[in-house]
């Protein structure tokens, strides 16, 4: 059995309006701005070609600035600062650890993720979070130039690492990047707490309770 994990909100908190009012409290501060100022400036087509490596980041802050209207010193300084602020989730960390314990004792169990994450964070992460040595392998938008929800990057983990579609189960938070994951063929769990994903695991018999 494959299980696929996706990285931000599963198995790192990844909180945009909080870092937009963070570093943009003023802007921020009416309303329902700071969701607004929050899809401008991480649901942007800039944002989604940062994401799949195609743009800089030097380049993405000099266009959102601009078209924003928004500090570039201060809004450069947000997005470099966000690998920091991918914090693991504890819940979801441990279950994988679980997971990766129940794999070396019994087999028959991968571990993978897929990830739409920019590069630079990407290779924070990898520097910073020995855990994810537990993957066998994975794929981070950033390196591969294609985004979920588009299939290519589906087929690009699948082929890489030779994954059957019936035996590869896949865990985001986004319904969007799931169904996505079940036109492949494959089976899509979205995620909502580690708590309920152990449930879903343990249903399916892919986790078992440690005796």
């Amino acid at each position: 059995m494959n299980l696929v994990f996706d990285f931000g909100a599963v198995l790192f908190q990844w909180q945009p309006v909080e870092l937009i009012r963070q570093w943009f409290p003023e802007e921020a501060a009416p309303g329902e701005q700071a969701s607004r100022l929050r899809h401008a400036v991480f649901g942007h087509a800039d944002w989604h070609c940062f994401d799949r490596g195609t743009l800089g980041m030097d380049e993405v802050i000099a266009r959102t600035s601009v078209r924003l209207n928004l500090d570039a010193d201060r809004l450069g300084s947000l997005m470099q600062h966000i690998g920091v602020h991918l914090v693991p989730i504890a819940g979801t960390v441990r279950l994988l650890l679980d997971l990766h314990e129940q794999r070396c004792i019994q087999g028959g169990l991968k571990l993978y993720f897929l990830s739409n994450m920019p590069a630079p964070y990407a290779r924070r992460l990898e520097e910073l979070h020995a855990f994810l040595t537990c993957f066998d392998g994975g794929v981070f938008s950033g390196d591969v130039h294609y985004i979920k929800p588009e299939p290519e990057i589906y087929q690009l983990l699948q082929k890489r690492y030779a994954l059957e579609p019936g035996r590869t189960v896949f865990i985001d938070d986004l319904h969007s990047n799931v169904l996505a994951a079940e036109q492949q063929g494959w089976t899509g769990i979205q995620f909502h707490s580690a708590e309920q994903l152990q449930a879903e695991l343990l249903a399916r018999n892919i986790y078992k309770v440690s005796q």
